[in-house]
């Protein structure tokens, strides 16, 4: 296992590197594919630790196992689709495939030295670090919330959480701070897309997929804001291909809601990087999982996969989200969010348009479902009102209320 990067080749050692100290290139994770085995056990993260960046299994979770897939031939049969399969993500613990990304992120973060990092997220990684980090009791994770997204966030009261809240911010505002916060204080900048551990958990997905579905995968369909997921799978196939042969990596079909969608109106134009015309200032839309407006330094990694393997990128309606959702619910029994129907609906536009094959085989990653029941919501553990609200302050933030005497030592601006 080695941190290289992808563009000059740079090996980064033991360091928690997101981007190369020589040409700003983004750090992948490569592996000595020629003596790799896959173990024996139901848990994915220690079945696969070969090909994970982790190298003490002890780290990862012990109660992880793999989400189901589902043949869907009645939802399959409407779109004209007879090896349809949906990787059911709504079923892990926070109900979000980023559960992966914080089973593998974490211990890979604290093997490398990390004991406190700043990050930002819609909610469902935050919710998944939230849960996750309780392993890891001398790390801390300082999150950043833009309020739109503030109800999405859910986490138990902890010592290892500070959240806060920034009234009136977009995603990429508060992602953006939180950067600007870890520098000002000496913490780790956990950077999201471009932290190796997140991509490499989501890649599990894929791997399990492809010893749960019998024949290779035509096609791997997912919504998304910045794509990671869909990056770390690209990366787990091409990794497959040498360890199975005869799977082949798939073609990647994104998938994104039509009033956020800069990717896909980059891509349309076939622009090698986002534009000011491509950006949402104030990304709105139900499906909130994927309201990204700013990808800038993401798309052009994902475009070069995307186009590698002859995939597409998509944008859907409100209507036919909400007309996705209520076919995966009616015909297969599982009830995702709007943002995991967002790829449903992609793919059958796709179906609909003659760019699918009847006969191809379709995989689409259900990333997770929404959480009813608020764990804020519970006696005692108030996540929502444990949050500093942070208030613009020039170009920069401050609280808007008395705080308490360890965070009052934090630099905000």
């Amino acid at each position: 296992m080695r941190l290289l990067c992808s563009q000059c080749g740079w090996d980064a050692g033991e360091a928690a590197k997101s981007f190369c100290d020589y040409c700003g290139g983004m750090m992948d994770v490569s592996y000595d594919l020629s003596s790799v085995v896959l173990h024996n056990s139901s848990n994915p993260y220690k079945r696969f630790r070969e090909i994970l960046p982790v190298r003490h299994g002890d780290h990862y979770p012990s109660d992880a196992a793999y989400t189901p897939v589902v043949h869907a031939q009645s939802l399959g049969a409407l779109i004209g689709l007879d090896h349809l399969y949906l990787k059911d993500e709504t079923k892990n613990p926070t109900g979000s495939t980023k559960d992966r990304m914080a089973g593998v992120s974490l211990p890979y973060l604290n093997e490398r030295g990390v004991t406190a990092f700043c990050t930002s997220s819609t909610g469902n990684s935050s919710t998944a670090y939230a849960r996750a980090i309780a392993r890891f009791p001398h790390m801390r994770m300082f999150l950043f919330t833009a309020e739109r997204f503030q109800h999405r966030v859910q986490h138990t009261d902890s010592p290892n959480i500070v959240h806060f809240v920034l009234r009136g911010a977009t995603f990429t505002e508060a992602f953006e701070y939180a950067g600007q916060f870890a520098s000002l204080n000496g913490l780790h900048s956990e950077r999201g897309f471009f932290n190796p551990g997140r991509r490499e958990g989501l890649k599990t997905a894929w791997i399990e997929a492809n010893e749960q579905i019998p024949q290779p995968i035509d096609w791997y369909v997912q919504a998304v804001s910045s794509a990671m997921g869909v990056y770390g799978t690209w990366m787990a196939a091409k990794q497959l291909e040498t360890l199975r042969p005869g799977r082949r990596p798939p073609h990647l079909l994104c998938v994104q809601q039509q009033s956020c969608s800069p990717m896909v109106h980059a891509w349309s134009e076939d622009s090698p990087t986002i534009e000011p015309h491509h950006r949402v200032a104030q990304p709105d839309g139900i499906a909130d999982a994927i309201l990204r407006g700013d990808p800038t330094r993401a798309y052009p990694h994902v475009r070069r996969i995307v186009k590698e393997s002859a995939g597409d990128m998509v944008s859907v309606s409100e209507s036919e989200i909400r007309s996705a959702r209520q076919l995966v619910e009616d015909n297969e029994g599982i009830t995702p969010c709007f943002s995991a129907s967002a790829a449903v609906a992609g793919l059958i536009r796709q179906r609909q348009e003659g760019q699918i094959k009847a006969e191809e085989t379709i995989l689409i990653n259900l990333t997770g479902r929404d959480r009813s029941a608020m764990v804020s919501q519970q006696p005692g553990s108030d996540s929502l009102k444990k949050a500093v609200m942070l208030e613009r302050d020039g170009g920069s933030y401050r609280p808007t209320s008395p705080i308490d005497a360890e965070i009052a030592n934090l630099r905000f601006h």
